[in-house]
C-alpha cells in the first residue's frame, strides 16, 4: 500500500528595499534553520496555506506574489511536497511567532543560503533567490522610470496650462 503524500507550503519572504533580506526560521524541536513553511490543512488552498504558515512562523503579515517552485523529499518514509511562493513582508511584525519557532532572522540572500540546515533548501533558495531578486530589481527600476516619466508629464502639462492661462489673461486686457 502506497503511503499518502504530505502536502506543505511556504514562502521565500523578502523584506526591505535596496538591500532585501530573506526570512529564515529556527525550529524549536531540532534547532534547524529552514524556510518558513508547514503542512496544509485538509482542503486548504496551497497559496493560502503558505501565507498562514509564514505569518505564524515569522510574525509578519505578507503579500503573496508568484509561485516559485517546489521541493520534494521523504519525511518519515513518506513523500513530502513543499510548494513555495515569493512573498513581501510588511516592515513591522503583526503578531508573535508560534512556540514551535525559536528564532526568525532576516538575512541577505547569500547569508540566508548559508544559514539553512538542509542542502535541498539551500540549493532551492540559491537558484530561485537569484532569479527572484533580479526580477524584483527590474520591476523596481521600471516602476521608478515610469514614476519619473509621469512626474515629468505632469510638470509639462502644468506648464502648458499655466501658459494658456497667462495668454488668455493677456488677450482679456
Amino acid at each position: 500500500m502506497a503511503r499518502k503524500t504530505i502536502q506543505a507550503a511556504g514562502g521565500i519572504v523578502v523584506r526591505g528595499g535596496a538591500r532585501p533580506r530573506i526570512a529564515v526560521v529556527q525550529r524549536s524541536k531540532d534547532e534547524r534553520w529552514v524556510l518558513p513553511r508547514g503542512k496544509l490543512e485538509r482542503g486548504e488552498n496551497p497559496a493560502r496555506g503558505a501565507r498562514r504558515e509564514v505569518v505564524e512562523e515569522t510574525g509578519h503579515r505578507v503579500k503573496v506574489h508568484e509561485f516559485l517552485g517546489a521541493i520534494i523529499y521523504r519525511a518519515r518514509g513518506r513523500p513530502k511536497v513543499v510548494q513555495f511562493w515569493r512573498m513581501q513582508a510588511y516592515e513591522r511584525p503583526s503578531r508573535d511567532i508560534m512556540k514551535d519557532i525559536a528564532a526568525v532572522e532576516w538575512l541577505p540572500l547569500a547569508a540566508a543560503v548559508r544559514r539553512l540546515s538542509y542542502p535541498l533548501e539551500k540549493l532551492f533558495l540559491r537558484h530561485v533567490g537569484r532569479r527572484m531578486l533580479k526580477r524584483r530589481r527590474r520591476k523596481t527600476a521600471r516602476y521608478k522610470t515610469a514614476r519619473h516619466k509621469t512626474a515629468r508629464h505632469k510638470t509639462a502639462r502644468h506648464k502648458t496650462t499655466r501658459r494658456r492661462k497667462t495668454a488668455s489673461r493677456r488677450r482679456a486686457r
